[in-house]
């Protein structure tokens, strides 16, 4: 369970666009051909597999400026383990991130063949971020039907909010940073779990790491940038 909650986050996280439109985004550049590659480590710091992402459409009609990303989540030997498409939306000073990305990517995938109704908030990263600045909350809910019986799976992101700006190196170079904490209630079936998560952003590039952390507060595992390519 745990997995499935951190692979959540990073499809939440994970897309990185370049401008395609005057001032619209700040944190997701939107140029088609964009490409980033993140390296996933687990709580030893070892590591855990790649998730390579790439721009392949954008559009714009009006004020609003769309972004196909495609995603392709491989285990640490190389093997492709996910594939999957999803849009990013950015109207004026706002990035909108379509809710369904919420949803475990490796759960999308065990119930494929299964009745499945998805609902929920999008999550929201406006421009102008500061120091103290609460952020909107997001959710997702998660129904599916299985031989007559119901599994419900909800995602809950809140108290989001700007923690503090920082300096962070990894192999795709140094990078003054928002840090955007958050804490994630994930409730399913007789699990209920509630862990913090925090996740680095850069003007003009986007995530550049993400941390996810135990109900105790020690690190569960981390991404990090580690090639990228406008």
């Amino acid at each position: 369970m745990k997995r499935l909650i951190i692979a959540s986050l990073l499809s939440l996280f994970f897309v990185q666009f370049g401008l395609g439109q005057a001032n619209c985004s700040k944190y997701y550049p939107m140029i088609e051909g964009a490409s980033f590659e993140y390296t996933n480590y687990d709580r030893k710091g070892k590591s855990d597999g790649t998730a390579s992402y790439q721009v392949t459409n954008v559009s714009t009609i009006g004020e609003n400026t769309s972004a196909t990303m495609a995603m392709e989540l491989n285990d640490k030997k190389g093997k492709e383990i996910y594939k999957t498409d999803y849009e990013f939306t950015c109207t004026g000073n706002m990035v909108t991130v379509d809710y369904q990305s919420l949803v475990p990517t490796t759960m999308l995938e065990q119930y494929k063949d299964m009745e499945m109704d998805i609902s929920g908030t999008d999550l929201e990263l406006p421009n102008n971020l500061s120091v103290g600045q609460q952020l909107s909350d997001a959710n997702v809910t998660l129904k599916i039907s299985m031989s007559g019986v119901n599994i419900n799976t909800t995602i809950d992101l809140v108290n989001r909010k700007v923690e503090k700006k920082e300096s962070i190196t990894t192999s795709a170079g140094t990078f003054d940073c928002y840090v955007i904490y958050t804490d994630n209630n994930v409730k399913a079936m007789m699990i209920n779990q509630s862990f913090p998560s925090r996740v680095w952003f850069a003007e003009g590039v986007g995530m550049i790491k993400q941390e996810s952390y135990n109900k105790s507060g020690k690190l569960m595992g981390s991404t990090v940038l580690t090639k990228y390519s406008k």
